[in-house]
């Protein structure tokens, strides 16, 4: 059971809408009846109903009649048809990113038993004596721990229950460029913090770009109720603030940006993103979720939630 946003009633087979992600009664599901935003983001944004098609057909030929009609007609396709292949992917970046991971997982592997551990480093690693190679600073934001299950996962864990969130308030596309610049800078920034300290390191994994996620929600969404490892309730805000507090104090106690083959610095930079952006983009905090939890077409449901797995040796986030 839920409860209806608009009336407040109960409902056993609660509705989610798709477009502001608020759980309804029957009577409110669709977005008319409960005033959604989203009504006001369509809008008409190319212009399919304004194109010049009346004034083209009064008065004109059969053949210009002709070729409006098929302009407009080819408008309206493309403004509103699903987009052939890429019709799949809209609105659903956050499973196109947790795709890109695995295969990356793969080709880590199978680069590693073909031409050696030479060459996965080249390709997949940002290192602190190779910064230069700028196509690591992408490659190394999908690539991940070879030596256990646990750094992806626990990556993949916090993406998949709370990417879609950032998601649907953003739009798929500026969430694509927040999770790529957050996890790109995360990396860097902690490859430079390393390199400014006298050390060489080299780091790979998402962790910076889901710290970052993690980041927006604990501005937008701190009192969301989380599972951490899937037993242990509690607030969001309570895990993401003290896995900050205990990184930083590892960094200044240390003087090191990676204990233990944990990248601190890239998590802390990483969260700092997040922050920064829900900051700024406040205002669409109420297209994240219904409150006081996260709705996923009915009822309540409390996300798993933790830190984007530890690392192990290279400095992996």
């Amino acid at each position: 059971m839920a409860t209806c946003d608009e009336c407040g009633e109960y409902e056993n087979l609660p509705y989610q809408c798709r477009r502001c992600g608020r759980t309804f009664c029957a009577d409110h599901r669709l977005p008319e009846n409960h005033d959604c935003p989203g009504l006001a983001e369509w809008n008409d944004p190319g212009g399919v109903f304004d194109s010049g098609f009346d004034d083209g057909v009064e008065g004109g030929n059969g053949a210009d009649d002709a070729g409006v009609t098929g302009r407009v007609k080819r408008r309206i396709e493309r403004e509103a048809g699903t987009g052939g292949l890429l019709g799949y992917f809209r609105g659903n970046a956050t499973y196109v990113l947790l795709a890109a991971m695995w295969l990356t997982f793969v080709a880590q592997w199978a680069v590693t038993l073909t031409l050696g551990e030479a060459a996965h480093s080249q390709m997949f690693v940002l290192r602190s004596d190779a910064i230069g190679n700028v196509w690591t600073w992408v490659t190394s934001v999908f690539s991940h721990s070879r030596g256990g299950l646990f750094h992806i996962l626990g990556n993949s864990i916090v993406l998949f229950f709370f990417g879609p969130l950032v998601e649907r308030a953003v739009g798929s596309r500026k969430f694509l460029g927040f999770f790529l610049l957050a996890g790109i800078l995360a990396g860097l920034g902690h490859v430079l913090f390393v390199l400014a300290t006298g050390g060489l390191v080299g780091v790979l994994g998402a962790s910076g770009a889901t710290f970052a996620i993690l980041g927006v929600l604990t501005v937008w969404r701190p009192n969301l109720e989380i599972l951490l490892f899937f037993v242990i309730p509690m607030k969001l805000k309570y895990l993401t603030w003290g896995v900050a507090l205990i990184s930083a104090l590892l960094v200044v106690s240390t003087g090191a940006g990676g204990v233990g083959g944990i990248a601190h610095v890239a998590h802390l930079i990483g969260f700092a993103i997040g922050l920064a952006f829900g900051t700024r983009n406040r205002d669409l905090a109420g297209r994240a979720g219904g409150p006081g939890g996260v709705s996923m077409g009915g009822g309540r449901v409390r996300g798993p939630g933790g830190p984007g797995g530890p690392g192990g040796p290279g400095g992996r986030f």
